[in-house]
């Protein structure tokens, strides 16, 4: 912590609401509280709540099940969950920057910069920026968010020296926390070490989607581009953000990545598949190649160039994940099929590949 200047922090919604569901202040300002205590350093705040935070203002006792309600929670809680921040953080002369993110803003080129400009800014302006999933029009990333994820993608994106993952219990233990002779599992040194872990399903609040398997998920996939994680509690920021020993450390993994490629990795939802032949899955996945027509055999799905597909093997396994440069109502006449011929009898733009190595990340060799 000593030498962390700038720390993704992410809070659940059952550390911010009351039972009820609505905002709990005291527990807002005791998070900032603990959040502001560093000046020198910067701080990303990833915040659930939106959802939670709107449920009592509309009359519901607990969280809808179907999208349209979630979203009209989402719509009325953001405003009330930033404005409780901006109150809370002015006591301490901040100022906050709502973002709100979709998959789109992350797994395409332009709309990535775009977010990392954006949060790289508000650091640079002493702004603290409050992330959250866009879920008020988010169709799939609505299902998709307990924003443990989002956290730690969104750490690596702006480069982050530490990732703090907050939630009800403080720490990873290795059983029920609630049965006598557990213990908590003070580091993690890598994902070996988790095998064979009961870690549980997601939380009992009523209020959000989360629970210790995604916060886990997100510190592997954290700890595995380079950013270690502190797992601890809601009530235990102030000790973590002090560099106290508490709650459970994931050790990073791995060395930092491209970062779209990690988004496009953890993040896309595949709009569709290519199934290739064995010579194009031997180029994408041992060679780092890019994939061209001749190696695809098939077309599944509805989609439009810049979508994120699934690359699939003979068999059906996905072995990597790319943004498409054609529809899928163009594939078909190219399959099997070279970029030269292509381009004689249909135009140069038909002389480029399927899925550019660079946009391309291979999940499984």
């Amino acid at each position: 912590m000593a030498d962390a200047r700038r720390i993704v922090v992410k809070v659940g919604s059952s550390s911010l609401t009351t039972a009820a569901g609505g905002l709990d202040a005291d527990r807002v300002d005791a998070l900032v509280d603990a959040l502001a205590a560093h000046p020198d350093r910067e701080v990303v705040l990833v915040s659930s709540g939106a959802i939670a935070a709107g449920l009592a203002p509309l009359g519901l006792t607990r969280r809808p099940r179907d999208l349209a309600r979630q979203q009209a929670a989402a719509s009325v809680g953001q405003g009330l969950l930033v404005a409780r921040y901006t109150a809370s953080f002015a006591r301490y002369g901040r100022r906050v920057g709502q973002v709100l993110l979709t998959e789109d803003d992350t797994s395409r080129r332009a709309h990535y910069r775009n977010a990392y400009r954006t949060l790289d800014q508000l650091l640079a302006m002493g702004a603290v920026p409050v992330v959250n999933e866009n879920d008020t029009v988010a169709t799939d990333e609505i299902r998709f968010g307990d924003n443990d994820r989002l956290a730690a993608l969104v750490a690596h994106l702006v480069r982050a020296d530490l990732l703090v993952l907050l939630s009800d219990v403080d720490g990873l233990y290795d059983g029920d926390p609630a049965t006598p002779g557990t213990s908590r599992i003070a580091e993690v040194g890598g994902p070996a070490e988790l095998d064979g872990l009961d870690i549980g399903s997601a939380g009992s609040s009523g209020v959000g989607t989360g629970g210790m398997v995604t916060k886990v998920e997100a510190a592997r996939i954290a700890a595995a581009a380079g950013v270690p994680v502190i797992l601890t509690s809601a009530g235990r920021a102030g000790q973590a953000l002090a560099g106290s020993v508490t709650g459970t450390y994931f050790r990073p993994t791995g060395r930092r990545t491209a970062g779209r490629l990690l988004w496009l990795a953890h993040a896309s939802t595949p709009r569709g598949a290519l199934v290739l032949d064995d010579g194009a899955v031997s180029a994408v996945v041992d060679e780092h190649r890019s994939l061209l027509p001749a190696g695809v055999t098939r077309v599944e799905g509805d989609f439009t160039a810049g979508d994120p597909v699934e690359l699939r093997d003979d068999r059906g396994r996905a072995v990597a994940r790319g943004l498409v440069n054609f529809d899928a109502r163009e594939i078909p006449r190219l399959l099997g099929r070279s970029t030269h011929e292509l381009a004689r009898e249909l135009g140069p733009a038909y002389e480029r590949e399927v899925v550019h190595r660079d946009d391309l990340v291979v999940l499984h060799r």
